[in-house]
């Protein structure tokens, strides 16, 4: 009985010691980037730059022709353009997300003790940044980034930020999701991130928000209930741009050409969440959502209470292999 009192104690002892030792997650501080695949980049370019109003801080050559192209949306935040011809043309043109964190060789750690499948080592880009990829529960490729001090990020801090750009905040990135309870574990229990609004427009739950856990960006889940197409992932993937006023922005981007190959915005309306949007489309046919940070009159809209539609096998997103750090 001793023995036994004594194993006990001795187990009661090392708990808090054993604990100790497993990595702890570092901080999410919000959505880096959103990396797209673009058929035509002077199109693109004409689109995110000269209509939307953003500026380009630097790109990158791509191996096999082609140029990567940053567009820049504020000192954190940016859109990312990769060559078309990397995928075959008939591929979702989502190619990634990020989410910047403070300690990326930590979290690779913490991932892989919670079972998450990550590289060997934490890598440095070409633009001086630690990164590396990952993927979710759906098959979407999720970027770790960590912005070091003497990367061209941090070097052009405060610079390409002009007067024309349409929005200073990109508050969310939305991606498909056919596995959801996998999904909230995933981004919840693993990533740390908290449900902040559910929605539905009929009787089943079409949408989930999931903010980060060290920041006020977020990432939306876009439930689907058959396999999307095409199209559908063109409008399900989106980013979605912050303004204070909705008719404000739509007046000032309807006073700019609109570029070759973008068809024309929806009309401005109050979402299912009670925020005023309107959602324009780049040439290739992605969404890119304008919206008001709060409802329209003020008020908060409850979560939806529908029901999830039922669990789907992952979608089939871009076919390329991952790129190398940038």
């Amino acid at each position: 009985m001793k023995s036994l009192l004594r194993l006990l104690l001795l187990l009661a002892l090392a708990a808090p010691l054993l604990a100790a030792d497993e990595p702890r997650r570092p901080r999410i501080l919000g959505v880096s980037h959103a990396a797209f695949y673009v058929t035509d980049l002077a199109k693109a370019r004409a689109f995110y730059e000269g209509f939307l109003g953003f500026a380009e801080p630097f790109t990158l050559p791509r191996k096999n022709g082609g140029e990567l192209v940053w567009i820049k949306i504020n000192d954190h935040q940016t859109v990312e353009l990769f060559p078309g011809a990397e995928v075959s043309p008939e591929a979702d043109r989502l190619y990634h997300i990020a989410l910047e964190t403070d300690d990326a060789e930590g979290m690779r750690l913490y991932l892989k003790s919670r079972g998450v499948a990550v590289p060997d080592k934490t890598g440095v880009g070409k633009i001086g940044n630690k990164n590396y990829f990952i993927k979710d529960p759906n098959g979407i490729i999720v970027e770790i980034v960590e912005y070091l001090p003497d990367s061209w990020t941090v070097r052009e801090k405060g610079k390409f930020l002009p007067d024309t750009r349409i929005s200073t905040h990109m508050p969310h990135v939305g991606v498909l999701v056919g596995q959801l309870e996998a999904s909230m574990k995933f981004y919840g229990d693993i990533l740390g991130m908290t449900e902040i609004w559910r929605g539905g427009g009929g009787k089943q739950l079409s949408w989930v928000n999931m903010r980060v856990p060290d920041g006020t960006d977020y990432i939306e889940f876009m439930l689907y209930n058959k396999a999307p197409t095409r199209e559908t992932m063109l409008t399900k993937h989106h980013i979605c741009l912050e303004v204070p006023d909705v008719a404000k922005a739509g007046a000032i981007l309807a006073s700019r050409p609109l570029p070759e190959g973008c068809k024309p915005p929806d009309p401005m309306k109050t979402g299912i969440n009670g925020k005023r949007q309107i959602n324009y489309f780049d040439p290739d046919g992605t969404r890119v959502e304008i919206m008001e940070p709060h409802t329209f009159d003020s008020q908060p809209v409850p979560s939806s209470k529908a029901p999830p539609p039922p669990p789907l096998p992952p979608y089939q997103p871009a076919d390329a292999t991952p790129a190398k750090s940038t």
